[in-house]
């Protein structure tokens, strides 16, 4: 497995991109497009070789976990045709996974960013959380608590309720954690990073420092 990675190809055709959201621009550059996807796959091959090092990944495959450029228009009043950002989420089931995977984009002008958590959860899932915050919040609190955990995500990330939520006091003392309506962390990657050389390596390393908050979701949250 190759230990350094070329990102530039991803980032120059997805600039591009921003400037020509059009199916007919698109269509006249897709050998430019392919050759920035097999980028990607390659990158994302690599990560997975990586984290299933300390994270079992066998035989989960880089196409189950690679997204579609294309965007979903039918609900949407923004009628530009492709994201304008490669994503993948790795984990048993890849993108189809409810089981928290590690999420990944790259994105130009530093806007690329690691992920995991429980994104838009279920109200069942929203009760699991808090009703576990609440019984005793001790483990994620020390997971949290970590050095390495603080330097990656700062802490959770994620839309909060602007009250404290029904049936819980606004000076409960994890008042801040109970109001999550997003239970996320994120790590932003600039284009500098991105371009490392062992930014395989670097982003194994995140979401290894991930492992132990994904794992706390999965005791405590059943996937819907």
């Amino acid at each position: 497995m190759k230990n350094r990675m070329d990102l530039a190809p991803v980032l120059l055709f997805l600039r591009d991109l921003e400037r020509n959201n059009q199916r007919t621009w698109f269509e006249s550059h897709r050998p430019d497009y392919e050759a920035a996807h097999e980028r990607f796959r390659e990158f994302v091959t690599a990560l997975i070789f990586e984290i299933n090092e300390f994270d079992d990944l066998a035989g989960v495959t880089p196409e189950e976990c690679i997204f579609r450029i294309y965007r979903d228009l039918r609900f949407s009043k923004d009628k530009t045709p492709y994201k304008t950002y490669m994503s993948a989420a790795i984990g048993q089931g890849g993108k189809r996974s409810k089981n928290f995977p590690y999420y990944l984009s790259v994105s130009p002008n530093n806007q690329s960013m690691l992920a995991c958590g429980c994104h838009d959860p279920s109200s069942a899932q929203l009760f699991s959380w808090r009703n576990a915050v609440d019984k005793d919040s001790s483990t994620l609190k020390k997971i949290m608590g970590r050095n390495d955990f603080i330097a990656a995500f700062g802490g959770l990330s994620g839309e909060k309720l602007a009250r404290a939520p029904q049936g819980y006091s606004p000076t409960h003392p994890d008042i801040g954690l109970l109001r999550l309506k997003n239970i996320t962390i994120r790590h932003s990657v600039t284009d500098e990073e991105l371009l490392s050389p062992s930014v395989v390596q670097a982003g194994a390393a995140v979401f290894r420092t991930m492992k132990p908050f994904r794992d706390y979701l999965r005791s405590i949250i059943t996937a819907s």
